[in-house]
């Protein structure tokens, strides 16, 4: 694959994976990329975070210019690039793909669980819990220890990192 984007859309292919706190989602995504990357792949992610996090410092040149005004602010090292920008509108995974991260040949977003899209939830005996999302949700996959909840759909074990790459790859592919 190449950073063309070869999947056949401007929108890369967006996959949301849900599940309660403390179920291993970043932990997943974690060992998810460099299995992916290694497949030629371009990723991007996405973490949606339910409580307020500072992503620019007051007084800073960026929090300056968004303060006067700017919708986008984008600060350019040597080796990295931040972007700050309004989230008024476009916020569920996929409209966010379309909007930032069209160079991506997939993307791994993380929470979401109530935003459209197709999910994988992370589901864990030892965490006690129901899944947080249904069929009806998007869901497609669950990577789970618990063979009982949804047998409809695939199953990946919690470590099955190869497996669960290969279902992303041919569901990205169709």
């Amino acid at each position: 694959m190449s950073s063309t984007n070869s999947m056949n859309s401007l929108v890369p292919p967006v996959f949301i994976f849900v599940g309660h706190s403390g179920s291993g989602k970043t932990t997943l995504v974690e060992k998810l990329l460099p299995e992916l990357t290694a497949r030629g792949l371009r990723l991007a992610t996405i973490k949606h975070a339910h409580h307020k996090v500072a992503l620019d410092r007051e007084g800073k040149d960026s929090w300056r210019y968004k303060q006067a005004g700017a919708a986008m602010s984008m600060l350019v090292t040597a080796d990295e690039l931040q972007l700050v920008a309004d989230a008024v509108d476009r916020r569920d995974p996929e409209q966010l793909a379309e909007r930032f991260l069209g160079e991506a040949d997939m993307v791994l977003a993380e929470g979401f669980s109530l935003a459209p899209g197709v999910k994988i939830e992370v589901l864990r005996r030892a965490c006690g819990k129901p899944p947080r999302c249904a069929i009806d949700d998007g869901l497609i996959a669950i990577v789970t220890d618990m063979d009982e909840v949804y047998p409809l759909l695939p199953h990946f074990a919690l470590d099955d990192i190869a497996g669960l790459a290969v279902f992303l790859l041919e569901h990205a592919a169709r």
